[in-house]
This record gives structure tokens, C-alpha cells and sequence, in this order.
């Protein structure tokens, strides 16, 4: 888990599908961790709300990846 609950930088590199979740609010992403143990990992992550390449956003924490979605 991340030191002292201040998380841990990640980069979203991709944004792998958009509108996922019952509404079609939720965008899953693989993201690359900046800092700590995981420095260099690609983990994929389901995120609520607007996300573009490159924006960094704080991870509270890096053991866990989501499942890819697959399409139908």
C-alpha cells in the first residue's frame, strides 16, 4: 500500500474503452506508475469521470487491476 494514505503517481498511457458500468459512466484505462515499489507498472483501471493520454492522477492504491472488458 502507498506511504503515510498520500497515493502514488500514475500516467494514464491508454484509454482502452469508454462507456462501460451500467450507465456508461466509467472508462477503463491503463495507467503507469510513477513512483514507489511499482515504479514502471501497467496496471488497468476503471475510472469515473473525463480522462485524456498523458493526465496524471493519484492512486491510493497499486495491488489491485481490473478486469478487461470484453466486447459483445
Amino acid at each position: 500500500m502507498a506511504e503515510d494514505n498520500e497515493g502514488t503517481k500514475a500516467e494514464v498511457v491508454q484509454v482502452e474503452s469508454k462507456k462501460t458500468g451500467i450507465h456508461g459512466e466509467i472508462n477503463q484505462i491503463l495507467c503507469k506508475i510513477l513512483e514507489g515499489k511499482d515504479k514502471n507498472r501497467i496496471l488497468r483501471r476503471n475510472i469515473k469521470g473525463p480522462v485524456k493520454v498523458g493526465d496524471i492522477m493519484i492512486l491510493l492504491e497499486t495491488e489491485r487491476e481490473a478486469k478487461r472488458i470484453k466486447p459483445k
